[in-house]
């Protein structure tokens, strides 16, 4: 008979990272122990206020608590009351410094953990196991999962003997190691006894982000190629020299013909002084109007010789009179 492994620890160091952040070889078991109790004391002390995961990151003088949270409000409290309440707890506990950080989950039905929780307490409400995970599964698919599948074993309505019933909508590829799949459980305390909870959530595929070790692998990687580059010189300055003559035989056909582009790229250039040259045209042009004065000016001469020769006439005629006056008058 198949068995599933765990899809989150599946997909670790891939799609997700660790709830825990910290490394140490000395004190690895007494830190590991304090995360335990950290853990355990925000669930007890939290179970109605929808915390689905605690992240701790330790430094070397403060630990960082980051609580993911549905409702941050119950958490916080009036002016942040509670949070001091639980910060000095948490302090009296590990005996050391703590940070805590809230932050909200907008959508609690893509939780597995939360959804998972909201089965165990209509369980313990005693509702109906179908209707409940029916109900819940529809919820999820709702708000935009591409899968769902809720199952619940144990003494399921009270039977003598235990058994597990599931529903599932969608698909839920489990080997898909780039599948964004959320699994969550809990346990409902009934009069019968303990009934476990289990939900996986899928939400579509995830890219696999380059991890720290992955980096570090290409730089070597690389470091690797260069080094033997250099191994290889001495076979590349040998075929480096033999194969000089011919690129220095080959070389000037190309100068010659980065040449060409210049000179015909000078034409155009050679032609600028023309505009200089033609700058005298208009004092040559200046016989062509003389030559066209000079019709002007021949056909002004005859006009110019009547009008001359006109006021002779007058001229003569004008004393003529004059003579005859006298005459007359003597």
């Amino acid at each position: 008979m198949g068995q599933k492994v765990h899809p989150t620890g599946f997909r670790l160091g891939i799609i997700y990272d660790w709830q825990s952040k910290w490394f140490s070889e000395q004190h690895y078991r007494a830190l590991l122990q304090e995360d335990l109790v950290i853990r355990n004391h925000l669930k007890g002390m939290m179970r109605d206020a929808g915390v689905a995961k605690v992240e701790i990151e330790r430094n070397a003088n403060i630990v960082t608590v980051t609580i993911h949270t549905a409702k941050p409000g119950i958490v916080i409290g009036r002016s942040g009351q509670k949070v001091d309440e639980l910060r000095g707890e948490l302090e009296k506990l590990t005996g050391k410094r703590i940070r805590v950080n809230i932050q909200e989950i907008r959508m609690g039905e893509l939780d597995a953990h939360l959804v998972a929780r909201s089965i165990a307490d209509q369980l313990e409400r005693r509702v109906a196991f179908r209707r409940a995970l029916r109900q819940t599964v529809q919820r999820t698919m709702a708000r935009g999962a591409q899968g769902c599948r809720a199952m619940v074993a144990g003494r399921l309505g009270g039977s003598e003997m235990s058994r597990r019933e599931s529903v599932k909508d969608g698909r839920v590829p489990l080997h898909t190691i780039r599948a964004d799949i959320d699994f969550g459980q809990a346990e409902a305390h009934t009069t019968f006894g303990r009934i476990g909870v289990k939900v996986w959530i899928y939400k579509g595929e995830k890219l696999p982000e380059p991890s720290a070790r992955a980096q570090a692998d290409a730089a070597e990687a690389s470091r690797a190629k260069q080094a033997a580059a250099v191994a290889e010189t001495p076979e590349a300055a040998a075929t480096a020299a033999a194969e000089a003559p011919a690129a220095e035989a080959a070389a000037p056909k190309p100068a010659a013909a980065a040449e060409k582009p210049a000179a015909v790229a000078e034409k155009p250039e050679a032609p600028a002084p023309k505009p200089a040259a033609a700058a005298p045209k208009p004092a040559a042009a200046k016989p062509a109007a003389a030559r066209a004065k000079q019709p002007t000016a021949v056909a002004e001469t005859p006009e110019a010789v009547p009008a001359a020769e006109a006021p002779a006439p007058e001229a003569a005629a004008a004393p003529a009179p004059a003579v005859e006056t006298e005459k007359a008058e003597e």
